[in-house]
């Protein structure tokens, strides 16, 4: 039985999918091909890619274009383009037992939702290397909700796909301070920050994280910890 909670919504890349630069990387490759940041020095502008890893490309796009939107469109196709052909060449991994984290956790009875700030298409792609279709109930990119993160839009989506009965019923999982704003912001139960992606225990803590684990193997252990409360008591102290 899963007691409190009904749904984990879980983010893609840096928390169930390896990312090992290939995010960046795709962004250098679509700053090549469009010229995209202007006159801003690469150092700022991967400073900036870093510190909003988890949200929307093109919205991460649009800012680094001074609003241009046209500009941004055209690199978020270019940046998608880059990371489908890497994927194509094998380039998608999962966190070492995010599979099987995923599987037990429907198992266990839990509705299971991916996030991502990618295009569908990009989301797809990831999926089907990876042999997820059935491990998920649902898979969810900003075009899916509405706004990508740290709008709250992405988790209550899958609340309303899923038929979860409260926000507090939902647990939220990601690597950036974006998953964990965008949890917060929806109102869910446990907003749970890894360490097996973009940021670490201080910039997680900072935005809020209820909890922090090193990566998603961990994750069965804190719900079940959790639901095991009183909805009125404190988090478990998982670190």
């Amino acid at each position: 039985m899963t007691g409190t909670i009904d749904l984990v919504v879980l983010d893609m890349a840096g928390t169930t999918v390896r990312d090992d630069g290939l995010v960046e990387r795709a962004f250098a490759q679509a700053d090549a091909a469009t010229g995209v940041r202007g006159q801003t020095p690469w150092p700022e502008a991967l400073h900036y890619v870093r510190r909003t890893m988890g949200q929307s490309k093109i919205d991460v796009f649009t800012h680094l274009a001074s609003g241009d939107r046209a500009l941004a469109e055209r690199a978020t196709a270019a940046f998608e383009q880059a990371f489908a052909d890497a994927v194509a060449a094998g380039a998608a991994e999962e966190i070492p037992g995010a599979g099987a984290t995923l599987g037990a956790l429907r198992d266990a009875g839990y509705a299971v939702v991916l996030t991502t700030g990618f295009s569908p298409a990009t989301r797809d792609a990831i999926i089907d290397a990876l042999g997820w279709r059935g491990l998920v109930d649902d898979a969810l990119a900003p075009a899916d909700a509405g706004r990508g993160r740290p709008a709250p839009d992405l988790v209550w989506t899958a609340a309303l796909r899923t038929g979860a009965h409260a926000a507090s019923r939902i647990a939220v999982v990601g690597d950036t301070a974006s998953d964990v704003e965008s949890g917060l912001r929806a109102g869910a139960g446990p907003v749970v920050g890894v360490l097996s992606g973009a940021h670490d225990r201080a910039a997680l803590e900072a935005a809020g994280a209820h909890v922090v684990i090193d990566d998603v193997t961990a994750l069965p252990g804190v719900l079940a910890a959790f639901s095991g409360q009183a909805a009125s008591a404190a988090l478990p102290a998982v670190r």
